[in-house]
């Protein structure tokens, strides 16, 4: 098919013929092999989905060798892990609810032409795959990106598009509803935002149509399962015992800590009701379905009163915030930080700021993207939700959350030129109970502000939520809280300032969204983020310190001439060692385009460093100053070294302004002399003057 002007291409039966699905996508020179597998019983004692997804970069793809001793791919990189969420996020909502089958989906990129997205084939198909596969799944979905380029946008940009591009945004569509939403945006109107999300929408329904004719010559009949659930005749007899009017009761609170406690006095309660009324063997039956069957049970009752009562949980409207904090310069001595709050979820963000030496290397399959200068890292211990777990690094959820809040903050920070730093950001979810991402997005920007970068305005984010009824009625909800999120029917996350959207992400429990849907969520957002930044982050902190800790490194950054860089750096380092010894800096890195970064706490240190390095570059001006070390002594006068490598001669006349008998009576090796150059000479040699600099005698009285 044609998708967005250029030739997609599926070949099926070539390749891994042993999975239950499998395809070679071709778009441009973008070649991948998705394949798609189940197993063929459920897993035990599970109460979820087990799908796994994983995207496999190879190397080889774009002609390179992987890098480090081993010369082998290993851990998945971060845009391979953002990817494999890409992928699941639309097809999860798209299997039967009860499915306890192994499933696993994988995409393995095995050439990549920059201009041809392998994310975009690699989501088109998994859907294909498990699509003409025997595995139960509702689908198929298409996806495509939409950029902004010059006011105009366009459908799967190419390189150059997407790098010129305001927006960076992925959607996608069942034949009839949106699934899935992740964009990243320069402050993107609402208006603008939607009409990308549509002209997507209208872009995937040709891609879900050319999958259907695929399916219809090729697909295989669906294979049946064992269903899995609570027999109803067992949750009817659990549930008898609760009452409807007791669930309200447990579940309708604000503090999560109590609906715990009451949920297990309620299955205390009916354990020992159903110990007492039955045989040791035919409670045991029972029981085992307990679990399943109160969380079932607290589902129903937090949907229905929300759907028609419109009744929260916690007891707020439906356009309701949580009660909001905020605080900056929680934590001594680090870069900055802030702690913000919202019911109880809870997120500290702390800033670092470190020279651009320490920016990150990247080694992907993606040309434009080499290293990146500012990292947003997410952290979730299990004491934020109460729990007792040991810490095993950070998942593919802390990993997407994290770049959630990058992309939702990268549009406001500052050019290089104007803050010279690598910056990292590090959000703790010190407490959680819903909305953990858009409270790092909240938390983040105020750290940011509390460090001194110049950020062009504050970001804001916020959740909200959905609830479905059978017969199309629906009810959002703003902020949403844990219960709401796991009850709920979406997750629709928007981060952004008062001028516009810079993040959206949108997970899905159910076949999708209709555009008025979308269109109300956008909007309940903006309204909500103006509070969020008006009544709260704005009153703790409007805009960054005018200066950054003193516990942060002084940056500067000198640009010159890249063809005078081997002058700065000279052979084996000579110069620039010499450069950080005498100037006492801690640290001076080099950019091939000529960049030059110099740091160091103090500020003096750093600018004796840069006065060197353009001492070295500029070609010295008959009247400029300098300050140098005498480096030889002779009989006619003293050279003295202006800038490494470079020196000029002081004549005897020019030592001082009465008569000189001896250069040792003024001046000796290793003195450090204030000169002035008086001129250069054809053959390049610098004449310097120390009696230029010198205060003139006062004449003698006649």
């Amino acid at each position: 098919m044609e998708l967005a002007g250029r030739t997609l291409t599926v070949e099926i039966g070539r390749m891994a013929e042993q999975a239950n699905g499998a395809a070679i996508i071709r778009y441009g020179g973008t070649t991948l092999l998705v394949t798609a597998t189940a197993s063929e019983k459920p897993r035990d004692g599970i109460d979820f989905f087990p799908l796994s997804i994983d995207y496999e970069e190879r190397l080889y793809a774009v002609g390179k060798i992987p890098g480090g001793f081993i010369k082998r791919e290993g851990r998945p990189s971060e845009r391979a892990i953002l990817t494999s969420r890409l992928i699941d996020r639309p097809i999860r909502p798209l299997f039967p609810d009860d499915y306890r089958n192994d499933v696993s989906v994988v995409a393995t990129v095995m050439s990549v032409e920059q201009d041809y997205s392998p994310e975009v084939a690699a989501m088109i198909g998994a859907s294909l795959v498990l699509a003409i596969s025997d595995i139960p799944f509702m689908g198929p979905t298409g996806s495509s990106n939409v950029g902004l380029v010059d006011g105009k946008l366009i459908v799967n940009p190419d390189a150059l598009e997407r790098e010129a591009s305001k927006l960076y945004l992925t959607v996608s569509s069942t034949h009839d509803k949106v699934m899935m939403i992740e964009a990243g945006a320069d402050e993107v109107s609402d208006s603008i935002m939607m009409e990308g999300i549509m002209l997507a929408h209208k872009e995937n329904q040709k891609i879900v149509a050319f999958i259907n004719e695929i399916v219809a010559k090729e697909g295989k009949p669906k294979h049946s399962y064992e269903q899995s659930g609570v027999p109803s005749e067992i949750y009817e007899k659990i549930t008898s015992i609760i009452t409807d009017t007791r669930m309200e009761v447990a579940v309708f609170t604000d503090i999560k800590q109590e609906r715990q406690e009451r949920l297990a006095a309620l299955k205390e309660e009916v354990v020992e009701k159903i110990t007492a009324s039955h045989l040791e063997e035919e409670a045991a039956e029972i029981l085992k379905y307990l679990g399943d069957a109160v969380y079932k049970f607290e589902k129903a009752t937090v949907r229905r009163m929300i759907l028609k009562e419109h009744k929260r949980p916690d007891g707020r409207k439906l356009n309701e915030l949580r009660k909001l904090s905020a605080e900056i310069d929680v934590i001594p001595r680090v870069h900055g930080s802030a702690l913000f709050s919202r019911g109880q979820t809870q997120v500290l963000t702390v800033t670092t700021l470190a020279s651009m030496g320490e920016v990150q290397r990247i080694d992907g399959l993606d040309f434009s993207e080499e290293s990146k200068r500012y990292m947003h890292h997410y952290n979730f211990p299990s004491y934020s939700v109460g729990e007792a777990r040991p810490s095993r690094g950070p998942g593919r959820r802390e990993i997407g959350h994290g770049a959630l809040a990058e992309k939702a903050l990268i549009p406001v920070l500052p050019t290089e030129e104007e803050f010279p730093y690598a910056i990292r950001l590090v959000s703790e979810v010190v407490s959680s109970n819903g909305s953990t991402s858009q409270g790092s997005v909240c938390a983040s920007s105020l750290s940011l502000m509390a460090a001194g970068v110049p950020i062009k305005a504050p970001v804001a984010g916020i959740s909200v939520g959905l609830v479905t009824g059978d017969d199309g009625e629906y009810v959002l909800l703003t902020d949403i809280q844990g219960i709401e999120d796991f009850f709920g029917d979406m997750d629709f996350k928007v981060a952004g300032t008062k001028n516009g959207i810079t993040a959206i992400q949108l997970d899905m429990k159910v076949d999708g969204l209709t555009e008025e849907i979308i269109r109300n969520s956008i909007e309940d957002t903006r309204i909500s983020r103006g509070i969020i930044l008006d009544e709260v982050m704005n009153k703790c902190i409007d805009t960054h310190k005018s200066d950054i800790s003193d516990y942060a490194p002084k940056i500067a950054m000198v640009v010159i001439d890249p063809e005078k860089m081997a002058e700065v750096i000279g052979a084996r380092g000579k110069v620039i060692k010499r450069i950080i010894e005498e100037s006492g800096v801690d640290k001076i890195d080099t950019e091939d385009d000529g960049r030059i970064f110099v740091s160091h706490a103090d500020r003096s240190k750093v600018q004796r460093a840069v006065d060197i390095i353009n001492a070295i570059v500029h070609v010295p001006e008959a009247g400029s100053v300098f300050t140098g070390k005498v480096t030889r002594v002779l009989n006619f006068g003293a050279f003295v070294e202006i800038a490494p490598e470079k020196e000029g001669l002081v004549h005897i006349s020019q030592l001082a302004h009465e008569r000189v008998a001896k250069v040792e009576d003024v001046v000796n090796i290793g003195d450090v002399i204030e000169v002035k150059v008086m001129e250069i000479d054809e053959q390049g040699r610098i004449n310097l003057s120390r009696k230029a600099v010198l205060p003139k005698p006062p004449r003698e009285n006649k």
